[in-house]
């Protein structure tokens, strides 16, 4: 393995006689973007699932920082913080309550917790309770835990659902943030504006097939600046 964060060779997952995503090598550098781009059942989130070990791939293997999850689950799952599309928070917790439980499983100091909220402006919310919090205030607090312990690699699963237009550019901002601070990070999204904006690479997706995989750069340079819209499109109506 040389620079790669990502390797994966021959995935794929089937259900039953189902299956949900062909096979498919790819492999993505460190302190690179990727976002995975398609609508809902492309995909995205069963790539996602077998990335951060959730679940095992029918056939292939994955491996994050050179290692194998069957290997050594601790340090591969180490090596991600992990954003899911949605969770339920403790009804009765507040927002610093939340934070601090994830801080002090991971054995991360009380400063740092602080600060992941205020990276994703909940910190002068931190005492309200999470079940007050809007969908997008829900997210953004489910980015901080992902953030708690500076992962190598951060994972998240439509990160900007929910999100209002000033949170969905500032997300964006914030990856370009953590990629500058040497973060990978792979994001899953059918929002191709914030694709263009905080990716360095794109695979596009549909019904479990990968139609189209390459640079951001190189999908703009050919297809002008609604590049990804453009891309899309034609591929879908390929199909």
């Amino acid at each position: 393995m040389g620079n790669e964060m990502i390797d994966m060779q021959g995935v794929s997952q089937k259900i039953g006689k189902q299956l949900i995503v062909e096979p498919f090598d790819y492999k993505l550098e460190q302190g690179q973007v990727l976002a995975l781009c398609g609508g809902n059942g492309a995909g995205k989130s069963t790539i996602i699932r077998m990335l951060v070990g959730i679940s095992q791939p029918t056939t292939g293997t994955v491996e994050v920082g050179g290692v194998k999850w069957k290997q050594d689950r601790k340090r591969y799952a180490e090596n991600i913080g992990y954003m899911p599309d949605d969770f339920n928070f403790g009804a009765t917790l507040t927002a610093w309550e939340t934070i601090r439980f994830y801080a002090q499983l991971k054995g991360i100091k009380d400063a740092r917790a602080l600060e992941t909220l205020e990276l994703v402006d909940l910190a002068e919310v931190r005492h309200k309770k999470v079940a007050a919090f809007s969908k997008g205030m829900r997210q953004r607090l489910l980015f901080a835990q992902a953030l708690l312990a500076k992962p190598a690699l951060l994972v998240m699963d439509e990160p900007t659902n929910g999100l209002d237009p000033y949170w969905t550019a500032t997300f964006a901002q914030l990856v370009l943030q953590l990629k500058a601070e040497g973060h990978t990070i792979v994001f899953s999204t059918h929002q191709l504006d914030v694709a263009a904006e905080a990716a360095d690479e794109a695979i596009f997706l549909n019904h479990g097939r990968i139609l189209s995989q390459g640079r951001v750069s190189e999908y703009r340079q050919a297809n002008g600046e609604h590049g990804l819209h453009q891309v899309f499109t034609q591929l879908i109506a390929n199909q």
